[in-house]
């Protein structure tokens, strides 16, 4: 299989980790114009699937390092299986309940609180599980990008629209979604063999624990997003048969598409774990809800009503964002 041993590589894979996992949502909002959340949801769990299975046979199957895809899965005890399948079932309701807690209370109040709390309590986990890198930059980065969210936060709150969303039930959900999203990466990263040249007996390759964890996601969602179907937070149930009545091969495309984007994310961010540490791996990854608020103030121009001032938060959070990125970068060499 190919691996990374380079830290500046995989550096560069964590930035494209963040970048996949902040565009992704694109998807999700081109998509849901035409349909809810929960039938996109059922196309984005199969692009998530389709995504791991490609990887695993191809840059999963080549190279001389560890085991193949298919031979890695044979010789995997189940506890480890069990593990990474458990990863994905994990992610798949923290992401549900999130995507809920926006639909209650706005993005002011689900990303800050949610991604916010899952970036730190993850980076806190996965650093105790494995401590690589000076903890005192990286964990001051940490505070960095904590910040930042914070101050998108604030400059949310200024937008008209999002004024008066916030609710004790969103604010509920954040706060669940965030620790479970916390713990997905370690049940994922507790499966994997530490050392990906020399893979430990019993243990998965990055490859194939994403495979499993994703096989996990895509499951999960028969009882997850079938249970937001009929029982949506908010707004009327979904009737299961409109996945079929109304999905267009369009509509299924770019649902699949936002999965595919999602899942390369989160692969790249395990195969650089091996260089770059769990705790750093996940820490740049998750710095993804500024890259998502790139998105909202460029392209979709989420702050074209913001009233004045607003746009020195916006400058302060980017700020914020890239020196507590080069801290956690840091944190590798210091």
């Amino acid at each position: 299989m190919l691996i990374v041993e380079s830290y500046p590589l995989a550096v560069v894979l964590c930035v494209v980790t963040m970048l996949c996992w902040g565009s992704w949502a694109n998807t999700q909002k081109l998509a849901t114009r035409a349909w809810r959340f929960q039938l996109f949801y059922w196309d984005y769990s199969i692009g998530v699937l389709l995504l791991a299975l490609l990887l695993a046979f191809t840059a999963g199957s080549t190279g001389s390092a560890g085991r193949s895809f298919l031979a890695d899965l044979s010789q995997a005890e189940g506890r480890n299986l069990g593990l990474a399948f458990l990863g994905g079932v994990v992610f798949n309701l923290s992401n549900i309940l999130l995507v809920a807690a926006i639909d209650v209370a706005g993005m002011a109040v689900a990303f800050p609180i949610g991604v916010g709390l899952a970036l730190a309590l993850g980076v806190v986990t996965n650093y105790l599980a494995m401590p690589v890198g000076n903890p005192v930059p990286l964990f001051a980065g940490v505070a960095g990008v904590v910040l930042a969210i914070l101050l998108s936060a604030a400059a949310y709150r200024r937008l008209p629209s999002q004024g008066g969303r916030t609710s004790g039930k969103g604010i509920g959900l954040s706060v669940v979604a965030g620790l479970l999203m916390a713990t997905f990466y370690r049940f994922v990263a507790a499966s994997m063999s530490t050392d990906f040249r020399d893979l430990t007996p019993g243990k998965l390759s990055p490859y194939s624990a994403v495979a499993v964890f994703s096989l996990g996601l895509l499951v999960s969602s028969f009882l997850w997003n079938t249970l937001v179907m009929l029982r949506p937070f908010v707004g009327e149930p979904v009737p299961l048969g409109d996945y079929l009545r109304q999905g267009t091969p369009r509509l299924h495309l770019v649902g699949i598409l936002g999965g595919m984007i999602w899942n390369l994310g989160m692969a790249l961010s395990i195969v650089a774990s091996g260089a770059a540490g769990f705790a750093i791996s996940y820490g740049l990854g998750q710095g993804a809800t500024l890259v998502a608020a790139l998105w909202g103030v460029f392209v979709w121009r989420e702050f074209k009503t913001a009233p004045p001032g607003t746009n020195r938060l916006l400058a302060a959070m980017f700020a914020s964002f890239v020196i507590g990125l080069g801290l956690i970068v840091y944190a590798r060499v210091a």
